[in-house]
């Protein structure tokens, strides 16, 4: 679900069309363009496949520790107070967040109020959950996103942190910083939204979350948790196996199922084992997308992804 707040009134919108959310063909560009707005450089490391890359020498492992057998779970869904990240295509209010974490937060202003679509559902403060509050600014192509947020008096936001990231831009994190995500990786570019899976394409990397794990790779910037030996480190990149066969499922879940094969999913906070995020949305259909949860952790690999690292502070691959 994306929500666009306008000066007046608050106006959701169920994108039903690609007017909204535009996508470019793979032969030109592999990647997300919303609203004139590209996620990211098309040669970003979120855009970049990753079906033909080698192995990681430690896959066996990081799939065994993280469950060989555990199910795979596609954490989206219809309804926005119970699966997924929602996201906001417009900002409302400017505001200037206390953080929890403000040594390893950008100081903002952040285009966020009480208005605005949050992780959960509602604002309130017994609100439980990750409380992400995300804003893609399509016209000044900047990223804000927030993590644990809640309303602070008259018109404050309080946050656990923050980090804002220019879309034209390849930079990472301050090596060793967070942002709204543990991995120090923005969240967006990771969300499975409704109209890429109906458009018949996903072209980027996902993102999902394991019970545990053990330092960080580019372009990983951060670890958290307890640091646990054999877990996959933060900003590690998985894919399903080219050989697994995807032709008895329905031809959406194959879109979902062909962008897993093509450009993977990181690890990107800790969480539930295999839980793959995306935006709630009312068109999705959660039986469906229930079909998904046959997979299991033996289904996917680790990816060694090192040889399209151009710099390690930056997002740029070859």
């Amino acid at each position: 679900m994306f929500q666009i707040v306008g000066k007046s009134k608050t106006q959701t919108l169920l994108l039903g069309t690609l007017a909204v959310l535009l996508l470019l063909p793979a032969a030109a560009s592999a990647q997300q363009i919303i609203k004139g707005c590209s996620i990211f450089p098309a040669n970003n490391i979120w855009n970049r496949r990753i079906d033909a890359l080698p192995l990681d020498p430690n896959s066996a492992t990081y799939v065994s520790t993280i469950g060989a057998a555990t199910r795979f779970h596609p954490d989206v869904g219809d309804d926005i107070n119970s699966f997924g990240i929602p996201a906001n295509l417009r900002g409302s209010g400017k505001a200037m967040p206390e953080f929890d974490y403000a040594d390893e937060s950008d100081p903002g202003p952040y285009p966020v109020s009480s208005k605005l679509l949050i992780e959960g559902g509602t604002w309130a403060t017994s609100n439980d959950g990750d409380r992400h509050v995300l804003v893609v600014d399509t016209r000044k192509k900047i990223l804000y996103e927030l993590f644990y947020t809640f309303a602070s008096g008259k018109r404050g936001i309080h946050a656990g942190s923050g980090a804002i990231f220019p879309l034209t831009s390849n930079a990472l994190r301050p090596n060793g910083w967070t942002s709204a995500d543990a991995a120090g990786l923005p969240v967006f570019p990771g969300l499975l939204n409704y109209d890429e899976m109906a458009s018949g394409a996903v072209r980027h990397a996902l993102r999902f979350t394991t019970r545990r794990t053990n330092g960080y790779i580019w372009p990983g910037r951060h670890r958290a948790g307890p640091q646990t030996a054999g877990y996959p480190p933060m900003g590690q990149r998985f894919r399903l196996r080219a050989s697994f066969d995807i032709s008895g499922y329905s031809r959406n879940n194959q879109v979902i199922l062909t962008a897993l094969k093509q450009y993977g999913m990181f690890v990107a906070d800790n969480g539930s084992d295999w839980f793959m995020t995306g935006a709630p949305d009312r068109r999705w259909n959660n039986s469906e997308l229930d079909q998904l949860k046959n997979l299991v952790g033996a289904d996917f690999e680790a990816v060694d992804e090192s040889a399209l690292m151009v710099n390690p502070d930056s997002g740029q691959a070859l």
